[in-house]
Order: structure tokens, then C-alpha cells, then sequence
């Protein structure tokens, strides 16, 4: 998910260079989980996927497999900067703003958004909008984190290490709020799904302790939002270089928010 990085826009914005080093740490952290339900889903061959928000290519590449030549897969996002390569008979790119653009016409089989309402400030609207391109009997899949569930970067805060990334984190929360995400979304995916009409709704979540995964999104966040952490004096430069070198050692048990994984049908 990006926005343009303005004061009230979406923090971790998509121009930077470091996005496509956190976007390759995402998809190896939580691909696994999306196409576990994807496919539980029956999603193939054939049918059309919306990819919301869809930030980095792995996403959209793996529902083009699952679709074939017959299927179509459309990747949208505000800034469609890492996707735009990816696009050819299968998928299509477009520049969309789920919140305030009309949904795609056509209908979908499936409607996808991971990492995508928690930043998004009119999210009711947003989720409005992927029902309504639902298919009869369409499923929407809704993935996002809970920072509030779980706020720690190293839940086994055990030295100073692991207390400075901890107050690096509670500082990354601080300027996410302040941007208008919800740090406590992720827990209210199965109830709003079920407010907005959708049948057989489940969920479920996923929580990595520690991972080198864990350890390169950590890296490539803290570079991107470094100027923040300093402007807001929400820490020093000093500290924060210091965190950088005790990430690099690999020696951090780094873990992310629990990203909660929802889906609903929407009535035949």
C-alpha cells in the first residue's frame, strides 16, 4: 500500500529505495500465509483476482499462476512504482485509490488487501467498496497487522539491546498514529466483515518469533523512517545507529505485529 509521503500521508512511502527491500522481506514473512488462504479459497484457474494495494509484485505474480492464461489478476495502488513491470496478458496495473476511486468494474472471484486498511483513514469506505466488486459468491480476504496485540519488537526484552528496539518501535507506532493508521484493526477484520454482509466468515493469525526476514524489514524501516524518528525526537541519531549495528549482528530475536488474516463470502 503507498501514498504520497506528506505529513498526513502514508509513512512508508514506495519512492524511497528502501520499499522494494521491505517489500521482498513482506512477502517472504507472509506469501506463505496469503496463498495458504488463497488457495483454501479455491481461487484458480479462470477466475479474476483484485490485488488492493498492491505494493511489491509477488502478490499479483503468484495469483497469476493460480488463474492462468484464462484468469485475470489487476494490481492497483496509489504508487504502482513496483508493480507497472509485472504487467502483461494476465495482469493489469492501474493507479487506483480504493478509498476514493469507484471500484473496478467487471466483478471478481476474489477481492485481496494485506497490510493495506490499517493505513488507510477512511477504511470503512474502503472495505465499502471491495464488497461491492465482489462477485456473487466472491470472496473478499482481508490481512492486516495489530500492533496494538502485540506492540513489541523483541517480546524477550532481556538487555539493553533489546529495550532500545523496543523503544524504536513504540516510536514507529507513535508516527503511525499520528498518520491516522489504526493499531488495533487487525482485531475487528471478522466483525466488520460480518457488518458488511459476508457469509462463512473465519480468521486467523500469524505471529513469527524471530526471522532474518524479521531482521531485513527492521533495517529497511528504520532507514525509512529515520528522519522521522529524529525530527519528532522520538530518538537520536546515535541511537539509532546503534540499534542498526545490533540488528546486524543477527543477535535480536525480532518478531512483527501478528498479521490476522480474515475472509468472508459474499452471498451467491
Amino acid at each position: 500500500m503507498a501514498e504520497h509521503d506528506t505529513d498526513r500521508g502514508y509513512l512508508l512511502d514506495n519512492k524511497q529505495s528502501e520499499a522494494g527491500i521491505r517489500f521482498g522481506a513482506l512477502a517472504e514473512l507472509f506469501d506463505p500465509v496469503t496463498f495458504r488462504h488463497v488457495d483454501q479459497l479455491g481461487i484458480g484457474v479462470g477466475m479474476r483476482c483484485w490485488e488492493v494495494g498492491a505494493g511489491g509484485p509477488s502478490v499479483p505474480l503468484g495469483l497469476a499462476e493460480r488463474v492462468g492464461p484464462t484468469g485475470t489478476v489487476l494490481a492497483t495502488d496509489i504508487d504502482v512504482s513496483w508493480t507497472s513491470g509485472i504487467a502483461d496478458g494476465v495482469i493489469e496495473v492501474l493507479n487506483h485509490d480504493v478509498a476514493a476511486d469507484p471500484p473496478p468494474p467487471g466483478g471478481f472471484d476474489l477481492v485481496h488487501a494485506r497490510l493495506v486498511l490499517v493505513h488507510v483513514t477512511d477504511r470503512a469506505e474502503a472495505l465499502r467498496r471491495m464488497v461491492q466488486a465482489l462477485r456473487p459468491g466472491g470472496w473478499l480476504l482481508l490481512e492486516d497487522a495489530d500492533p496494538m496485540l502485540q506492540p513489541l519488537l523483541c517480546p524477550d526484552e532481556s538487555g539493553p539491546e533489546q529495550r532500545l528496539a523496543n523503544r524504536l518501535r513504540s516510536g514507529f507506532r507513535a508516527l503511525m498514529a499520528a498518520r491516522g493508521a489504526d493499531l488495533s484493526y487487525g482485531r475487528t477484520l471478522p466483525r466488520v466483515l460480518r457488518e458488511a454482509g459476508l457469509d462463512e466468515v473465519q480468521a486467523d493469525a500469524y505471529f513469527p518469533i524471530t526471522s532474518p526476514a524479521c531482521a531485513v524489514l527492521e533495517d529497511a524501516t528504520v532507514r525509512q523512517i529515520r528522519h522521522h524518528l529524529t525530527g519528532q525526537g522520538l530518538a537520536t541519531d546515535e541511537e539509532i545507529d546503534r540499534h542498526l549495528a545490533n540488528v546486524a549482528t543477527g543477535q535480536l530475536d525480532l518478531t512483527t505485529a501478528p498479521m490476522i488474516s480474515a475472509w468472508g463470502r459474499r452471498r451467491p
